[in-house]
């Protein structure tokens, strides 16, 4: 798949609609929490203004009925101190106030458009030619001579500021969209031996991550952590007790196990479980063995425990490549990061080592953890690439004009 990036685009004086993904944590409705994302797009951004383009940014905060679902005011004020350049606001995404704000801008300026997500069809997907014909392509697209889409963390929403543009005008990969899909998109040419560190809480998709990747030979080996060890886990006859089985069942994963069965019975050389768990007991940590299992009536498998750390340890020592997804366990309470700080410390010393986005680059900036190869801006986007699967915005700007 070949997609233009800003290597390809003349930008000296056009203008152009820069779809970014500064979704943050907000301390308030008017004050980020964390300005990591914008950090994150600064590259972009700065150099098309520093290449003398007329900048529109389109972003989405939050979702609609949610906490952070607010206006992108704080977001352009945080911007204006970021860049070496001037950032206005205008609090409209697509009217008459937004398109003259965007015919206002000299070369080298930008303007920040109100929240996406406040206008009710940017919440919906559509097909790209659909996208197109939403109210929000059909009147900003006549007033941007190109578009760019660096909005990697929600590449996989078709959704019409994702979509939409590249279908009118010519489209382009901004530099977090060009790296992530480089690096995520080429997987298969990583050194191998290649491990698969897959945990959190959303056991679905890791257990696709790892179908996937066994399947299509991508994996040497997949080592489990946090709720999705606990899945396969009680795939393997393990008892876990019933904290940690209903915790399960409550979330809607008890099908899981069954897919998680299947997964052990095709590749269960390939697929490592923990030996131990860490449970909270009289307000401590207590790491039993499995043997030890179950534990006490209302205890829970909160992290892995030292045995496990050195065991996966030992394991990505000998790896090439080492991609993780996902804490070892509640990495929120300080009784029960060990897990994720041990083995993503040891992931570091690995030669390549990929993070997914979401919650484990979370977990990353909590826990002050630095020096891998990659860490990725999106965790369903990341997901999506390494189970294999197209994402709709990366497809559009390979299709587009």
């Amino acid at each position: 798949m070949t997609i233009r990036t800003l290597d390809d685009l003349d930008v000296a004086g056009a203008t152009v609609g820069v779809r970014i993904d500064v979704n943050s944590p907000l301390a308030s409705p008017t004050e980020l929490a964390d300005d990591a994302r914008l950090r994150a797009h600064r590259e972009t951004l700065a150099e098309l203004l520093d290449r003398g383009a007329r900048v529109a940014v389109l972003a989405h905060q939050g979702r609609p009925g949610g906490d952070e679902f607010a206006s992108l005011e704080p977001h352009a004020e945080r911007f204006d101190e970021l860049l070496d350049a001037p950032v206005d606001f205008v609090d409209v995404t697509f009217g008459a106030a937004a398109r003259e704000a965007v015919a206002a801008l000299d070369d080298g300026e930008a303007v920040v458009l109100e929240n996406t997500r406040f206008y009710s069809e940017e919440y919906m997907e559509f097909a790209p030619d659909r996208a197109a014909e939403t109210y929000l392509v059909e009147r900003l697209a006549p007033a941007f001579d190109a578009f760019v889409n660096d909005a990697f963390a929600a590449a996989h929403r078709s959704q019409p500021s994702m979509v939409g543009f590249p279908e009118r005008l010519p489209s382009y990969a901004g530099r977090i969209m060009e790296t992530e899909l480089d690096v995520l998109g080429n997987i298969e040419d990583t050194p191998t031996p290649r491990l698969y560190v897959l945990g959190g809480a959303k056991v679905p998709d890791s257990i696709d991550v790892a179908e996937s990747v066994l399947e299509r030979g991508l994996a040497d080996g997949v080592l489990t952590t946090g709720v999705v060890a606990n899945v396969f886990l009680l795939a393997d006859g393990v008892d876990l007790g019933d904290a940690s089985r209903e915790f399960v069942e409550e979330e809607g994963y008890a099908d899981e196990i069954e897919r998680a069965e299947r997964l052990l019975a095709d590749y269960g050389d390939r697929i490592h479980r923990p030996s131990d768990v860490a449970v909270e007991r009289d307000g401590e940590r207590v790491e039993l063995p499995l043997d030890d299992l179950p534990p006490r009536e209302g205890e829970a498998a909160m992290d892995v425990g030292e045995a496990t750390i050195a065991d996966y340890a030992d394991r990505m020592a000998d790896a090439g490549t080492v991609i993780l997804n996902g804490p070892a366990g509640v990495f929120e309470d300080e009784q029960f990061r060990r897990g994720t700080r041990g083995i993503f410390e040891a992931a570091t010393r690995v030669d390549t080592s990929i993070v997914g986005g979401g919650d484990t680059a979370a977990a990353l900036r909590a826990l002050g953890i630095e020096g891998f190869s990659h860490v990725s801006t999106g965790g369903g986007a990341a997901l999506t690439l390494l189970t294999g699967e197209e994402l709709p915005a990366a497809a559009v700007l390979a299709d587009g004009d």
